[in-house]
């Protein structure tokens, strides 16, 4: 990305990890720390972390039915969206292909462990777009401006 266009300077970052459960963790440190270069507050930070971490164990559970060997790949970008400096992340399974029209949160009345992870989601980042892929599995486009 150009200096003269954004405030950002940090280089793309991919990742490519199995979809075991404790990588989860592995991708959320580097996704903290990734924001931290980008200026994000400790809060922003953990927001898009939290995010992240719903978002692996949702194609962990859904997409993979919990196998522990399937792909997953992580980008991290800085970008400009609507002129703004950003941050966009976008995860890509394998597995079981969604309907965007079908992902939906739990009603936050029930009282129960489970099911808010795309409400966590959408409420941390500023989008969250679920893209079927023709060949196989779903790409996950999630954005988060720049703290002012």
């Amino acid at each position: 990305m150009n200096e003269s266009t954004s405030k950002l300077t940090c280089a793309p970052v991919r990742m490519s990890v199995f979809s075991t459960p404790s990588h989860v963790a592995v991708v959320r440190v580097a996704v903290e720390r990734y924001c931290a270069l980008l200026g994000f507050s400790k809060r922003s930070a953990g927001e898009v972390a939290l995010s992240v971490d719903e978002a692996l164990t949702n194609v962990i559970k859904h997409a993979y039915h919990g196998k522990e060997d399937m792909p997953i790949e992580v980008v991290m970008e800085s970008t400009i969206v609507d002129q703004r400096d950003a941050l966009r992340i976008e995860i890509r399974d394998w597995g079981t292909a969604i309907e965007p029209d079908k992902i939906k949160s739990r009603d936050l009345n029930e009282i129960r462990p489970g099911g808010l992870g795309v409400h966590i989601m959408k409420q941390c980042m500023d989008s969250v777009d679920y893209i079927p892929l023709p060949q196989r599995g779903t790409k996950l486009v999630m954005i988060k401006y720049c703290n002012p």
